[in-house]
């Protein structure tokens, strides 16, 4: 009986050749079709997982924003500022913060010779090199002898260099941002980055030196790295269930999008929260309530 069916469809194979041919280009060409989906989504994926990991593992980015909803004796919309003193007083609380920078930056006029560009100048800490999983390619990174003595040295990007030098050794050289020269002391790897960010394109100076260039009073930003015994428990289970991570932390009810740990960032957000009222998150958003019974939103916690 199976020899019967296999001669008569060949049969009809070769008697309908035309349609046959169809039929198996068709097959061919969604077999295809689904492979190269597949894979294209694999290595978007990858390329995603790649441009975060530019960033730091670990890694939680506090910024400043406006109040959402009403705390802690305060209306909505109130500005959320940070100093130096938060720095502090995250230092001092958490912890399982292993790095921490202040960030101040902004856009500034960069001259070499004749050549004149615009790029972002930022301010930070000389770890800022491992929170941020920056690479030398060239030179050295500004160190704690710079910060104290407010050099004025600057570790510039991949970018920045070919277009202030194109092809020449920018170590040693100087550069003026906004008029003020700078010794170019190293020189970064390049990094993979998404549409026109401008990670190739920043020029990194030490914190103090960046008085010089504007105020530090204010932060723009406070970035830190931490390690908790939850993150592995946590990341075992995001691997479980990826859609969401629904754990109880330090008995209060986190609720946690994607594979990011978010210990460190709420605490965070907690204890910011609790002298600034209300911290306005995104990435991750969630309440809870307050030691004086007010319910304190999160905002402004970029967990990776």
């Amino acid at each position: 009986m199976f020899r019967d069916l296999i001669e008569e469809s060949y049969a009809a194979m070769r008697h309908n050749r035309r349609r046959t041919a169809l039929t198996m280009l068709g097959m061919a060409w969604g077999i295809a079709t689904v492979v190269m989906l597949l894979a294209y989504g694999d290595g978007f994926g990858r390329a995603c997982a790649n441009i975060f990991a530019n960033f730091g593992t670990k890694l939680v980015i506090v910024v400043p924003g406006e109040t959402s909803m009403q705390a802690g004796g305060q209306k909505a919309g109130a500005q959320v500022r940070f100093t130096q003193e938060d720095v502090e007083a995250l230092t001092t609380n958490l912890p399982q913060i292993t790095h921490i920078t202040p960030e101040v930056s902004k856009q500034a006029s960069v001259q070499y010779d004749t050549r004149v560009f615009t790029f972002a100048v930022t301010g930070n800490n000389p770890n800022v090199m491992s929170i941020r999983a920056l690479k030398l390619d060239q030179g050295r990174f500004y160190n704690m002898e710079d910060q104290v003595q407010h050099a004025r040295v600057a570790v510039i990007a991949s970018e920045t260099k070919e277009k202030l030098f194109s092809g020449r050794n920018a170590v040693g050289e100087h550069i003026r941002l906004d008029g003020l020269s700078f010794e170019v002391v190293g020189v970064l790897s390049g990094k993979m980055q998404e549409g026109n960010d401008d990670i190739n394109r920043t020029i990194y100076v030490p914190f103090t030196t960046m008085g010089d260039l504007k105020d530090t009073h204010y932060l723009d930003s406070i970035w830190f790295t931490y390690e908790t015994p939850a993150y592995e428990a946590l990341d075992r289970i995001g691997a479980l269930d990826p859609a969401g991570l629904h754990r109880v932390v330090r008995e209060e009810e986190i609720s946690m999008c994607g594979m990011a740990p978010a210990v460190a960032g709420l605490e965070a957000a907690r204890l910011l929260g609790a002298s600034r009222a209300q911290v306005m998150a995104y990435g991750h958003s969630g309440q809870r309530t307050g030691d004086d019974g007010s319910v304190v939103a999160y905002a402004g916690v970029i967990i990776l």
